[in-house]
């Protein structure tokens, strides 16, 4: 068996244990789950020994915590289909000669609507290049000024390019990277009502009625939408799929780790400004989570995310919007499930909202994981706060800005600099 057959049977085997898992384990509703103030030992199986060797976190404990993050809190994740890839349109001679530049409609069965996918790789490249792979929160036809990109029925003009800022295109192939984006909206639409509707074939396609409580959320839905459409990537000849980050921002960046946490063949992890429900804690201390005078708590919380955007997650979450310490992990379990890639987790000052003290702390506790899987994780002695504009370049690693909540091209710049050190 040749190595590309070697992991594409490896992620389907994961897959297969994890949906297993989540059907088989005897798993019991939330208000029947003891709490814990504190977030569980990754490496402690529940109700069992923990964990003391790679070899059995990958076959003991990540299944198992895979199953948990399913049942409680994404909903299961639906099986592998393999896309129907085809090229729209080609131009070898994108950004004035520096690239080729592809439009792909892809049909993932499980989407409404083929999704549009743009594939921007640089030219002058001795071998296959390292590429990012993106979920935007708008059509493609936004990231670059090309009047050659389709646009939707429904697109305009006016905004061609209007989020150029925070995909530097031209900065990235540049730094000989390919870009690969599509718009979250294509594999599935945004909103409550629309999304409960469009939801089912995906519930389908987990095996599970679409009522259930832990039937897929949108958040997973979009993550196998990246696992598709790195399936695509495999096509490109100019695409080393041996070294393909994959980043989003905001909820996108929920579900790029959700993504990573499931899909083994993404190399490097970059979740951008995540907070709850990605990156920061469910489990937040009293003061913050305390109303303030608009009757907003401090930072976002498992009630606040769920009552905004009960579409993005299964039902069985919203049961923990009072009583988060019933989880049976957090999110450093998700961020575990990712060892031994690169995790770069990337915030912004002002972006209190989505909890950066809380994100570093996940990372930290995600550490232990690290350590014994890749015998290496966060740099020694990050217990505070970096400054802000300097990268933690470690295994597990931390990039906080100045700014809002935003990508930007500082953002850019930090995130080629860490893919530099793992992905060359």
């Amino acid at each position: 068996m040749n190595t590309v057959a070697r992991r594409i049977a490896r992620l389907c085997a994961i897959a297969t244990l994890a949906l297993l898992a989540a059907r088989a384990l005897a798993l019991p509703p939330p208000e029947k789950l003891p709490a814990s103030p504190t977030p569980p030992d990754p490496l402690v199986i529940t109700g069992g020994p923990r964990i003391t060797t790679a070899k059995d976190w990958h076959a003991k404990r990540a299944p198992g915590l895979r199953a948990l993050f399913q049942n409680y809190e994404y909903g299961l994740r639906p099986g592998e289909i393999a896309p129907v890839a085809t090229i729209i349109r080609e131009d070898k001679n994108a950004l004035g000669g520096k690239a080729t530049l592809r439009e792909i409609s892809v049909d993932t069965t499980l989407a409404a609507k083929p999704v549009h996918l743009l594939v921007i790789v640089p030219n002058k490249q001795t071998r296959p290049a390292p590429c990012f792979l993106g979920m935007s929160f708008r059509p493609v036809h936004t990231l670059l000024a090309d009047p050659l990109i389709k646009m939707p029925a429904d697109g305009s003009e006016e905004k061609r390019g209007s989020r150029a800022s925070r995909w530097p295109v031209e900065q990235i192939i540049d730094r000989g990277y390919a870009l690969a984006c599509f718009f979250n909206g294509d594999i599935m639409v945004d909103s409550p009502a629309p999304a409960k509707e469009a939801l089912k074939r995906f519930a389908k396609a987990a095996g599970v009625n679409p009522d259930a409580p832990n039937a897929p959320g949108t958040i997973m839905a979009w993550a196998w939408g990246y696992s598709r459409m790195f399936d695509c990537l495999k096509d490109i000849p100019e695409i080393d799929t041996r070294r393909v980050a994959i980043v989003g921002h905001s909820r996108n960046g929920k579900a790029a780790l959700l993504a990573a946490a499931f899909d083994e063949r993404f190399a490097l992890v970059i979740p951008n400004q995540a907070g709850c429900g990605g990156t920061a804690p469910s489990r937040v201390s009293a003061d913050d989570a305390k109303p303030g005078p608009k009757g907003r708590p401090r930072v976002e919380t498992v009630a606040a995310i769920t009552s905004r955007f009960p579409h993005w997650f299964c039902q069985n979450f919203s049961a923990f919007a009072g009583a988060p310490e019933k989880l049976p992990f957090d999110q450093h379990a998700l961020i575990a499930l990712c060892a031994p890639r690169p995790v770069l987790i990337s915030c912004a000052v002002e972006d209190v909202w989505a909890n950066p003290p809380g994100q570093l702390a996940m990372l930290r506790a995600a550490d232990p994981v690290y350590q014994l899987v890749a015998k290496e994780g966060l740099r020694a002695g990050v217990t505070e706060m970096p400054a802000t504009g300097k990268l933690i370049d470690s295994r597990l690693g931390f990039f906080i800005r100045e700014g809002k909540h935003d990508m930007t091209h500082e953002d850019w710049r930090a995130w080629l600099d860490y893919a530099d050190k793992w992905l060359r």
